[in-house]
């Protein structure tokens, strides 16, 4: 294919409601997975940071582990739980947005978890001291000190946010890359390349690559500008 064919190519699929759809699917379960592991896993996080309990040590290392979590063992694990012999089969989850968004917040969490504990953990260090002499426990101050690293917890976003976007096997597995209902931009990419459709799968691929580039553009902005008004 020509440089001009491949160009005319892309300016088509740009302009069709199809190709802007899968987009807009694909943000909203990327954005939805990332902002509900945020919402739980902060607090887990800070929780685990500053909590002393017999295996906490295991705990850790097993949420270290789980940041590595094959995608399509937890599509595997989570296909089972939303299947219809499955015991949240009745809830009809399965094949739709809804079950590729659980399959990325399950992927993301341990991330949160895992960077947002290091984190808090760090602060604790630095500012335990001052604290006590303040009269907060060690779980009054989770969130004076979530508040205080929110700037350096957009790092732990940004991560949870490069693992849902760029996810594949887990989603295809519990979605199953249905057009016009659960095709993302990542599984029509690895779906049109496969059937030699070289121009939608490479449009897709630069708005993914544009999206996430935007993305973590604005979230250095919005540190740098955090650390200017703490400074």
């Amino acid at each position: 294919m020509t440089d001009d064919a491949t160009t005319s190519g892309l300016l088509a699929y740009y302009s069709d409601p199809a190709f802007l759809g899968i987009i807009l699917l694909s943000m909203r379960v990327t954005l939805t997975a990332v902002g509900c592991a945020a919402v739980v896993g902060m607090p887990l996080g800070a929780a685990l940071a500053l909590a002393r309990f017999p295996g906490r040590t295991a705990v850790v290392v097993v949420i270290n582990a789980f940041m590595g979590l094959p995608p399509v063992v937890a599509g595997l694990a989570i296909f089972l739980l939303l299947s219809r012999s499955g015991p949240l089969g009745v809830f009809g989850l399965l094949f739709t947005p809804r079950a590729m968004m659980i399959a990325q917040f399950v992927l993301v969490l341990p991330i949160v978890i895992a960077l947002t504990r290091q984190t808090i953990e760090d602060l604790w260090k630095e500012y335990a001291e001052h604290l006590l002499s303040l009269g907060a426990g060690r779980f009054t101050a989770v969130p004076t000190l979530l508040w205080d690293a929110r700037f350096s917890l957009v790092t732990a976003l940004l991560a949870g946010f490069g693992r849902a976007s760029a996810e594949v096997g887990a989603i295809l597995i519990v979605g199953g890359n249905v057009a016009g209902f659960t095709r993302t931009m990542t599984t029509a990419i690895s779906l049109e390349t496969s059937k030699g459709d070289l121009p939608l799968a490479l449009g897709l691929g630069v708005v993914l690559m544009s999206l996430t580039l935007t993305v973590n553009v604005a979230a250095y902005g919005v540190s740098r500008l955090g650390a200017r008004f703490a400074g």
